[in-house]
């Protein structure tokens, strides 16, 4: 399936690849982009052909999110594109190395940031950074593909989490008010839960320290049930292991349910219904059963894309999976705004230069490089890592380096950095129904 425009840069009905190269060969269109790969049109406008409805279908989730694109006719719909959002999932991670950095910069009297204590104002409907980030990648998708095709219509799933039904299923009434810590304080609802004992050694009539099950620096949080009593000699024994690497598996059982994805898809539900609504296209919700219920009805593996089909009431009784491959979008910013390398204890050890540009490159940029001699004689095409010194070198699509200090000579600019990373992966579904995706 190819995109394609019409000579103003509206969206026009796909083709089939075969198509496009017959358009491309004959001199009717042009490549307006190769990631994901577009015509335009030289001799066509939107007035001069003629659209098909449309359905954009979302499958939001924390880490991955499925979209697809059905054609739909009666009750039989036709997948026209398939995809797969990989967002970024490391931007809180990056935020505490930016603070920590600053923070060392302070006690040791260098240059710094001075710290900032009036901007603890938050706005209304504010979203913590790592929310915010996947929910903007997820409404850039959307926003991308409705200047690539006639979107009529969008559904989305739009789940809600019970968190304290999937901690306690039993919950109800006024118990719901009253949560795990009624009618104590922390240290004292722990002193009852551990028997007022440590929790590794078993030793009592100690002085007692909360200790961390998980600890926060590998990405435990301060939830009661992460929270354990250790005695001094334990917790500091215990340093920054988990429990298991500490020996007591049993212990991290009790904390290895988290929410974290539960928690973040009831944050962003109104954020994205709001965002959604400002593209002027009517918006459909559905519910996870019912995406759930159509799945298993229409037969489909559990697959993000797939999943995505089946968003929504306006689901037909029948859809023909039509694409042999998936594409996969992944989220991979544009670049850090962090000036300062540092080594794995947080030690400077090098500093960026402010000019990201290098002999007309970025880092990030799609290239094809054509090598004449040496060890990566070839001809590569993949994302580039640029150098101040001109030899750079290019990544796959799995971000693995497969070759090294390339000379920028060697290099053709194919497509500039967007902040996405591109693949295709084959559907792990056996087509059935092979047909003609549109025509122009």
């Amino acid at each position: 399936m190819v995109f394609v425009l019409d000579k103003n840069k509206k969206p026009l009905m796909p083709c089939s690849e075969k198509r496009a190269r017959l358009l491309l060969s004959r001199g009717r269109a042009v490549v307006h982009k190769m990631h994901p790969f577009t015509i335009r049109l030289k001799d066509r406008t939107v007035q001069q052909s003629e659209l098909q409805p449309l359905r954009l279908k979302l499958d939001q989730g924390a880490k991955v999110t499925g979209l697809s694109v059905l054609r739909e006719d009666g009750d039989v719909a036709e997948t026209v594109f398939l995809c797969e959002i990989h967002h970024k999932t490391d931007i809180k991670q990056k935020l505490d190395a930016r603070r920590a950095v600053r923070r060392s910069r302070r006690n040791r009297k260098t240059r710094y940031r001075k710290p900032r204590f009036l901007n603890r104002r938050r706005p209304e409907g504010w979203l913590p950074p790592s929310f915010n980030a996947r929910a903007d990648q997820l409404i850039n998708a959307v926003r991308k593909l409705t200047k690539l095709l006639p979107i009529s219509a969008i559904s989305i799933e739009d789940a809600k989490f019970d968190t304290q039904k999937l901690q306690n299923p039993e919950i109800s009434g006024i118990e719901y008010q009253r949560g795990t810590l009624f009618g104590y304080e922390v240290r004292e609802y722990l002193l009852e839960k551990w028997g007022r004992r440590c929790a590794y050694c078993g030793r009592s009539d100690v002085p007692l320290e909360i200790d961390h099950i998980v600890p926060r620096s590998r990405g435990g949080t301060d939830r009661v049930s992460n929270l354990t009593l250790a005695c001094h000699e334990c917790n500091q024994k215990k340093s920054n292991k988990t429990a298991a690497e500490f020996g007591c598996p049993h212990i991290e059982e009790r904390a290895r349910q988290t929410y974290k994805q539960a928690a973040f898809m009831n944050s962003i539900r109104s954020y994205l219904s709001k965002s959604l609504s400002s593209f002027g296209i009517p918006v459909e919700y559905g519910t996870g059963a019912l995406t759930k219920a159509n799945r298993i009805r229409l037969g489909f593996p559990k697959e993000h894309y797939f999943d995505a089909c089946c968003v929504g009431e306006s689901t037909s009784s029948e859809i023909r999976i039509t694409q042999s491959y998936v594409q996969i979008w992944c989220a991979v910013g544009r670049g850090t705004r962090q000036m300062c390398n540092t080594d794995k204890f947080g030690f400077p050890r090098g500093h960026r230069q402010r000019c990201k540009k290098h002999f007309g490159f970025q880092t990030g940029d799609i290239v094809k490089a054509i090598v004449p001699r040496g060890k990566y004689a070839g001809i590569w095409m993949g994302m580039v890592a640029v150098r101040g010194s001109g030899f750079f070198d290019i990544k796959d699509k799995n971000g693995k380096r497969v070759c090294q200090g390339i000379r920028y000579k060697y290099c053709k600019l194919i497509q500039t950095a967007d902040g996405w990373q591109y693949s295709k992966t084959k559907t792990n579904y056996s087509i059935s129904h092979t047909t003609e995706v549109a025509c122009i």
